[in-house]
C-alpha cells in the first residue's frame, strides 16, 4: 500500500498534510484517476486535461517564479528558478510528447479553438490566479503553502496509479504521465519543497502558521477540482449550468 506520509519532512509538514487527508481521499477516489489507472479513461477526456494542464503550469510557473524574487535567501530563490525552469519543462515536453501522438491529434484539434490554443476553464483560471495572487501578494512563507499541493499531490498520486496498475504498465496508454510524477528526478524536487515548507513552518508565528495551513488546504481543494473539472470538461457556457444553477447562484 502507497505511504501516503512518504515526502513528509518533519512534525509541521506532518501537521498540515493531515490536515487534508479528507481532501486526498476524495482525490484518490477521482473517477478521471481511476479511470486513468485501469487505462479507460477516453482520449478526448485525457487530451482535454493535458490541454488544461499546459495553461495551468504557465501560470504555476508564474507564480514560483515570484517566489524566487521574494525569497529570504539564495538557496530558495535558486530552488524558485530551477522548479519554475527545469521542473516545469519536464512536464511540458512530456505534454508536448503525448499531444504529438497520432492518437491524441484529432482530439486535440477538436478542443482547440480556430489559433490552436485551447481557452482556460473556469477552475484552470481561478487555480491560477489563486496561486499567483498568494506568491505575488501573501507572505512568503504562505505563498510556499499556496504551490507546494502540486508538487505533493502530484507525487502522491504518481505512486498511487503506479501501484493500482502494477504489472500492466508496460503497456499502458498513459504510461508516460504516471511515469513523470512517480519518478526520482520529481521526487526530488518535492522532498525540496517540503523541506522549505517545513522550516518555514517551524520559524512562523501562529498566526502565519494558520494562514499557510488555509493556503495549502484551499490549493489542495484547488487540486481537487482541477481533475474533476477536467473529467466533466467544464466551459464558461453558462446554459451549460442548467436554469437551477444559475438561479442559485444569481440569488
Amino acid at each position: 500500500m502507497t505511504d501516503r506520509n512518504r515526502f513528509v519532512a518533519g512534525e509541521h509538514t506532518q501537521a498540515i498534510w493531515d490536515a487534508v487527508a479528507g481532501t486526498l481521499d476524495e482525490i484518490e477516489n477521482l473517477p478521471f484517476l481511476d479511470a486513468l489507472a485501469t487505462g479507460e479513461l477516453p482520449v478526448q477526456t485525457f487530451v482535454n486535461y493535458i490541454l488544461q494542464d499546459e495553461l495551468y503550469l504557465n501560470g504555476y510557473a508564474r507564480a514560483m517564479s515570484q517566489l524566487g524574487v521574494r525569497a529570504p535567501n539564495r538557496e530558495d530563490t535558486r530552488f524558485w528558478a530551477l522548479a519554475a525552469g527545469e521542473a516545469v519543462t519536464v512536464e511540458e515536453d512530456m505534454h508536448g510528447a503525448l499531444l504529438a501522438e497520432e492518437r491524441f491529434a484529432p482530439a486535440r484539434s477538436q478542443l482547440t479553438g480556430a489559433d490552436g490554443q485551447p481557452q482556460p476553464s473556469p477552475t484552470t483560471l481561478g487555480y491560477t490566479s489563486y496561486l499567483i495572487a498568494q506568491a505575488a501578494t501573501a507572505a512568503y512563507p504562505v505563498g510556499v503553502a499556496a504551490v507546494l499541493p502540486c508538487f505533493w499531490v502530484y507525487a502522491h498520486m504518481g505512486k498511487v496509479l503506479t501501484e493500482r496498475v502494477g504489472d500492466a504498465m508496460d503497456t499502458h496508454p498513459y504510461r508516460a504521465w504516471i511515469e513523470t510524477y512517480d519518478s526520482p528526478e520529481f521526487d526530488e524536487s518535492v522532498d525540496g519543497a517540503v523541506a522549505i515548507l517545513e522550516r518555514e513552518m517551524a520559524s512562523a508565528d501562529e498566526s502565519t502558521r494558520q494562514a499557510m495551513m488555509a493556503a495549502f488546504a484551499q490549493a489542495t481543494v484547488y487540486e481537487l477540482h482541477f481533475w474533476a473539472s477536467a473529467h466533466v470538461f467544464q466551459s464558461w457556457d453558462v446554459a451549460a449550468l442548467g436554469e437551477p444553477a444559475v438561479e442559485a447562484a444569481l440569488s
